[in-house]
């Protein structure tokens, strides 16, 4: 049932939520960063902010096993 067309699109669909997770995260950062209205919590969503970053460019560096 597995054919070679599966691989290619789980690793689209990798590179695109890595693409997103990115994008999400970095739009988090700015917000974070721009809104005093956080207050204590500010370190806490940049922190979530980043490890949302990092999990996105680690989707689109790891390469699927084959």
């Amino acid at each position: 049932m597995s054919e070679e067309g599966d691989t290619f699109f789980i690793s689209l669909a990798e590179k695109l939520f890595g693409v997103v997770l990115i994008a999400v995260g970095a739009v988090m950062i700015y917000l974070t960063t721009s809104t005093s209205a956080l207050g204590g919590f500010t370190l806490f969503f940049g922190i979530l902010s980043f490890i949302m970053v990092i999990i996105g460019l680690f989707l689109l560096l790891v390469r699927p096993s084959e």
